[in-house]
């Protein structure tokens, strides 16, 4: 009865390798297509983070030990989506922290999840080095997220570039960004000046430069070598 549970809706993400391409293409319609096209709407995002958190709960419950360790990082995303709600109506400090937060903690939780399935046993599969780059990917939404709390809570963090296109959203923006620093590609137009900002920037260029070569490479010379075997 519980394998057929699982097998429904968002479990079959977390019960399959083969999920593990299909997050892929979730989070590229989202970053590239979803958020800078629809960032700007704050009811749409929540309706987006509520799916996240399904998909994370469905991924919790895959993989956990047992059920009481489901439960106690359950509250985790569920606490997210509600402070998210909340910070809608109430932008007092606590709230905004808060939500911050517990932002984090659901995305770390999520990339742990996703390397869990990555680094489970067995030979190294192309669903698995995608797997890997679903991280990265996750890893740059990451350093988005706390740029963006930067940037609204310490008034001149960061220096836009005047320029005739609009940006969507602030989100948007830093999403672009994070993927310009984690790439180290730095094109310059968005320039962090407060020390906060800078270090930001500089952690997440550094695990840019590293996360491909120490991971995504090693998984590929470890398929290719599992394939020569």
């Amino acid at each position: 009865m519980i394998k057929q549970k699982k097998d429904r809706f968002f479990y079959r993400f977390w019960i399959k390798e083969s999920g593990l391409s299909s997050m892929l293409v979730l989070l590229f319609v989202m970053h590239f297509i979803v958020i800078p096209l629809l960032g700007s709407h704050s009811s749409f995002m929540v309706i987006l983070n509520i799916f996240w958190m399904l998909f994370l709960l469905a991924g919790i419950y895959s993989l956990a030990k047992n059920k009481q360790q489901a439960i106690r990082f359950s509250v985790v995303p569920f606490l997210f989506v509600v402070f998210n709600w909340v910070s809608m109506y109430n932008t007092s400090n606590f709230v905004l922290l808060t939500d911050f937060v517990l932002t984090i903690a659901t995305v770390s939780l999520l990339i742990v999840l996703v390397l869990i399935k990555v680094f489970e046993p067995g030979p190294v599969t192309t669903y698995k080095i995608i797997g890997s780059i679903v991280v990265y990917m996750l890893l740059a939404n990451l350093w988005c997220i706390a740029y963006l709390f930067v940037f609204e809570q310490i008034e001149g963090s960061f220096h836009f570039t005047p320029s005739a296109f609009k940006i969507n959203s602030d989100l948007a923006g830093f999403l672009y960004f994070s993927y310009v620093t984690i790439t180290s590609t730095g094109f310059g137009e968005i320039v962090p000046l407060h020390p906060v900002a800078r270090s930001l920037v500089q952690v997440e260029a550094f695990t840019g430069v590293l996360f491909p070569v120490i991971l995504i490479g090693r998984l590929v010379s470890d398929a290719n070598f599992f394939q020569n075997k």
